[in-house]
Order: C-alpha cells, then sequence, then structure tokens
C-alpha cells in the first residue's frame, strides 16, 4: 500500500551557484558516503549528483509527509547507487520500502520518491 509520493525539481544553476560561493552545502546535504562519491566527481558531476541528492531527499521528505526539517534531516536518507548504476535509498527513517527516481535535463533534475508499507 502507497504510504507517500514526493516530487521536486531542482535547478543545477542555483547548486551552481551555492557551490561556487563556499556555502558547504556537500557536507550539509550528504552523508559520509554520499560526500565520498560526489569527491570522486569532477566539477560538473559534482553538481549532477549533489542537484540530484538534494532533489530526492526533497520528495523523500514530501513522500514521508514533513519537508525536510526537524522529523526529517538530510543526512537521515542516504542514495547510493547499486552495481548497475541505479539509485537506491540505502537509510531512510520510514519502516517500509522507498522506491526512487531521478532524471536530469542540461538545467534541471527531477525526482520522485514512492514509500510503500507492506514490501521490504
Amino acid at each position: 500500500m502507497i504510504y507517500g509520493t514526493g516530487i521536486d525539481l531542482t535547478e543545477l544553476s542555483r547548486i551552481a551557484t551555492m557551490l561556487k560561493a563556499g556555502l558547504k552545502l556537500p557536507e550539509k546535504v550528504l552523508t559520509p558516503a554520499e560526500l565520498a562519491v560526489f569527491n570522486s566527481y569532477g566539477p560538473k558531476r559534482q553538481v549532477e549528483f549533489l542537484a540530484g541528492r538534494f532533489s530526492a531527499k526533497e520528495s523523500y521528505s514530501k513522500a514521508f509527509g514533513t519537508g525536510i526539517g526537524s522529523q526529517v534531516g538530510f543526512k537521515e536518507i542516504e542514495i547510493l547507487d547499486n552495481d548497475l548504476g541505479k539509485p537506491e535509498i540505502t537509510r531512510q527513517p520510514f519502516d517500509g520500502a522507498a522506491w526512487i527516481s531521478i532524471s536530469h535535463t542540461d538545467q534541471l533534475v527531477m525526482t520522485q520518491v514512492i514509500l510503500e508499507r507492506g514490501k521490504s
């Protein structure tokens, strides 16, 4: 049974601007494992990766029904790619299954998360 669904759009230029401004966005949004992946990429792919994880975690919080804040923080959600390159939610506060999709254009990243009870 579907518990919740969330979608988000994030502009890549917004994330790039924040990175250039020296804001500690990667450290605020990414878990240590995600940060290791982020640091292995070049500048363009870093923006795409960070924008994707930021957007996905926003989508997750919408599906959870709380938004990012006191009940669900960025670092409580971890999204890593499996061996085939498919993003998977590997850590989360929800006690059911979580399904994720991340898609990019040159300007935007779009994400969707579906939270489901009764599946694992």
